[in-house]
């Protein structure tokens, strides 16, 4: 069986035809596995779900729960058939559910990755190398220029600037699934321990994942009674990037840009948002992290389905290991 009888890209996502089911689709399909829950994997509309029961609950917290006629939950380390091909379920490490989708028929398997990284996360749980033919793998940092520091350090960034400035507000722009929790765990874990101030739009996914038995500490809402701005003096407040295109940033003292991204890496970007401390934190894979998983999961091939793809097809093809990219279109960098 060549790969192409197992897995291929369709303008619908990925197709697996012996097993008749879509991997992540773009549009909706009567059967769908989904990798996590950030929304340019996981839509609303398709007829049969399957997924972790953390991204089944996540999709019902951002869609409503008729976000499919009917869904059935996988568990992290599960085998199951569907269609004669063997599917199971590996830990991808990129937020609260994510995973790795592995399909394997007649001696071939192929690994969709979905997105991931490799450091720990207190969110999430850790990546699972899977050892396959064909690893199919994000390019998001797909480049030798990105190469991301050492969370504690970015975290101790933040603190000490909280330190040093005790009249003005940090506002820390981070995505409101996994980005926002794991920089809230990251801050816990440097000994943090006064109460960080969330906006309105992250409570719901907050309140998900400390009933998952994630300790986020105490969280309040970014609201401010009667005007006043000063009890937010010397506060972490956290918030969606788009928040701080509006009203709801100027309402806090002196505040000063933060924003979470493996993006902040890029000093154009940087400028281009207004951030004053960029905080280098990724939910991604940084290029040496990439090309490690790639030779770690000896895979003789490799496909790249959304990112900086020729920089990493080139390296493959440098190292002597055949790629290609997928060219998919509908995935974009929700989770930066």
């Amino acid at each position: 069986m060549r790969p192409e009888q197992l897995l291929r890209p369709t303008p619908n996502g990925l197709y697996c035809p012996p097993g008749d089911f879509y991997i992540d689709p773009v549009r909706p399909v009567e059967r769908a596995l989904i990798t996590h829950g950030h929304a340019d994997h996981a839509r609303a509309g398709n007829t049969h779900v399957l997924a972790t029961r953390e991204t089944l609950d996540i999709m019902a917290i951002r869609y409503g729960d008729r976000f499919a006629t009917s869904t059935q939950t996988a568990q992290l380390g599960q085998r199951m058939e569907i269609g004669g091909v063997t599917v199971s379920w590996h830990p991808a490490g990129h937020v609260l559910g994510s995973a790795q989708i592995a399909v394997q028929k007649d001696g071939l398997k192929i690994v969709a990755s979905g997105d991931y990284k490799r450091r720990d996360d207190p969110t999430c749980a850790k990546f699972e190398l899977v050892e396959c033919n064909v690893f199919i793998t994000e390019a998001t940092f797909g480049l030798p220029v990105f190469r991301h520091p050492d969370d504690r350090e970015e975290i101790a960034k933040l603190l000490k600037s909280v330190g040093q400035f005790p009249d003005r507000a940090h506002l820390v722009g981070a995505y409101a699934l996994g980005k926002a929790q794991r920089v809230i765990a990251l801050i816990r874990q440097a000994g943090y321990q006064d109460p960080i101030f969330i906006h309105g739009a992250m409570q719901m996914l907050c309140d998900y994942y400390r009933s998952r038995s994630i300790d986020l500490g105490r969280l309040e809402p970014a609201t401010i009674d009667g005007g006043d701005k000063a009890k937010f003096a010397g506060k972490i407040i956290v918030g969606p990037p788009s928040a701080f295109a509006d009203k709801w940033a100027r309402r806090f003292p002196d505040p000063i840009n933060c924003f979470a991204s493996g993006w902040m890496r890029v000093r154009a970007r940087t400028k281009q948002r207004g951030v004053e401390l960029p905080l280098i934190l990724s939910d991604h894979s940084d290029w040496d992290e990439l090309t490690d998983t790639i030779k770690q999961t000896k895979a003789s091939e490799v496909w790249v389905t959304h990112g900086r793809e020729e920089a990493l097809v080139r390296w493959c093809e440098l190292n002597q290991i055949r790629a290609k990219p997928l060219n998919m279109v509908g995935y974009e960098d929700e989770a930066e």
